[in-house]
C-alpha cells in the first residue's frame, strides 16, 4: 500500500492538448455531418507549424484547415509574439479509411485490436482518484483565470501536479502542489505564485476539504517561463493517455482516444469499462474496481471481460459479474448505442480528462 501518490494534468493550451482538441474537433465535425463517419486523425504542432494526418470517411467534405485554425484561436494563440498562432502554416495529409479496416467495421466489429481498462474508487464524489481529480481542476482553474482576465498576465499552456498522502487507502493530506504557467516577462514570479495560490490552489483544494501552505507549492520550477505552447515543446495527438485516464492510479490500454470515431474500441471500449467500473462502485458492490476489456479488429464482442475489486468487494463475485453483464452490452454495437456515442461530443473530452465529469454518458449512474 502506497503512502503518497502523485498525478499530473495539463492546461487546454498545452501542445499535446492543442493536438487532441484539433483531432477531436474533426471527429465532431464529421459526426455532425454524418453519424456513421469513420475518423482516425492525428495532429502535430511545433513552432509556427501544424500538421494533420490520417483517415476520414464522411459523406460531407470537411474543411480541416478551418477546423484547426478555429481551435487554435479559441485556445488563446492569437499573439504572433508566441511564434505559434492561428494563422501559422498548416499541412494536411488526410485520406479515406482503408477498405481492409472497413470490412470489419461495416460488419459491426471493432475498428482495431487492443485492451481497455476502466477504474473507479470511492475516494471522491466523482468516483475518481483524488490526485488526478485535483490536477484536472487546477488546470481548468488556471485556464479560467486566464480567460476571464482575473490573472490577466498568464499565457496559454500550463501543467499541474498534485501529491496526496494516503492512510489505509484513503487520501488524508495534500503534500505538494506544482504549477507551471507561462506569463508576461514584466511580472515577477513572486506575484505569479501568490496570485495562483490565492485564486487557483486554495479555491480548488477547499472544495475537497483540503488546504496547503504557500511554502508547499512550486510555481515554475526553473524560476522562469514566459513562452509556452508549441514554441517551447512540440505536441502530438494521444501523447497524454495517463492524463486522459486515471493519473497513473490504474492501468491504461495502449491506445489513445482523441481523433478516433467510436468504432475504434481504444475509445469506446475505455468508456464502456469506466461506465461499468463506476456503476459497480456507485451501486455499493465494491469500494474500488477495475474493469478489463479486449478486442481484435473485426470482433463484435470482447475477447476479455474481467473485473478486479482489490479486496474491497461487498458482494460475491457472481453478483458483481452478473451486474456487469446486465448494465451494459459490451459488443461494439451495444456500447455505441447504449452510450450514444455517434454524436459530436468529443471536443470537450480532449482537455481535463475523459472521466469523472457528469456531462458524459459513460459517467451516468444506473441503479439496478
Amino acid at each position: 500500500m502506497f503512502k503518497t501518490f502523485t498525478s499530473e494534468s495539463v492546461c487546454a493550451g498545452h501542445p499535446d492538448k492543442i493536438c487532441d482538441q484539433v483531432s477531436d474537433s474533426v471527429v465532431d465535425e464529421a459526426l455532425k455531418n454524418d453519424k456513421y463517419s469513420r475518423v482516425a486523425v492525428e495532429t502535430m504542432v511545433t513552432e509556427n507549424f501544424t500538421a494533420m494526418v490520417g483517415e476520414v470517411t464522411c459523406k460531407t467534405k470537411l474543411n480541416y484547415e478551418k477546423i484547426a485554425r478555429s481551435v487554435i484561436k479559441k485556445l488563446g494563440y492569437t499573439d504572433k509574439v508566441l511564434k505559434y498562432h492561428y494563422q501559422s502554416p498548416i499541412k494536411i495529409k488526410i485520406h479515406s479509411q482503408s477498405p481492409e479496416i472497413s470490412v470489419g467495421v461495416d460488419n459491426l466489429g471493432a475498428g482495431d485490436q487492443g485492451m481497455m481498462f476502466g477504474y473507479a474508487t470511492d475516494e471522491t464524489p466523482s468516483l475518481m482518484p483524488l490526485p488526478i481529480t485535483l490536477a484536472h481542476e487546477l488546470a481548468q482553474a488556471i485556464d479560467k483565470v486566464r480567460e476571464t482576465k482575473k490573472i490577466h498576465y498568464l499565457r496559454p499552456d500550463g501543467k499541474t501536479q498534485v501529491t496526496a498522502e494516503y492512510d489505509n487507502g484513503k487520501p488524508i493530506k495534500i503534500v505538494q502542489v506544482v504549477l507551471a504557467v507561462p506569463h508576461f516577462q514584466e511580472i515577477d514570479l513572486a506575484q505569479v505564485k501568490d496570485d495562483l495560490y490565492k485564486h487557483v490552489i486554495l479555491t480548488v483544494l477547499k472544495k475537497y476539504g483540503f488546504t496547503i501552505g504557500i511554502n508547499d507549492i512550486i510555481v515554475n520550477g526553473t524560476g522562469v517561463w514566459h513562452f509556452g505552447g508549441p514554441v517551447s515543446d512540440s505536441g502530438v495527438t494521444g501523447r497524454k493517455i495517463v492524463v486522459d485516464t486515471y493519473g497513473g492510479m490504474a492501468r491504461v490500454g495502449g491506445g489513445a482516444f482523441s481523433g478516433k470515431d467510436p468504432t475504434k474500441v481504444d475509445r469506446s471500449g475505455a468508456y464502456a469499462a469506466r461506465f461499468i467500473a463506476k456503476n459497480i462502485v456507485a451501486n455499493g458492490l465494491a469500494k474500488k474496481c477495475e474493469v478489463r476489456l479486449a478486442y481484435f479488429i473485426g470482433a463484435k464482442k470482447p475477447v476479455m471481460k474481467e473485473v478486479e475489486t482489490f479486496g474491497t468487494a461487498k458482494k460475491s463475485e457472481k453478483i458483481i459479474n452478473d451486474f456487469m453483464d446486465k448494465i451494459l452490452d459490451t459488443s461494439v454495437k451495444g456500447i455505441i448505442e447504449t452510450l450514444d456515442l455517434r454524436r459530436p461530443i468529443y471536443f470537450k473530452t480532449a482537455s481535463y480528462g475523459h472521466f469523472g465529469r457528469d456531462e458524459f454518458s459513460w459517467e451516468k449512474i444506473v441503479k439496478l
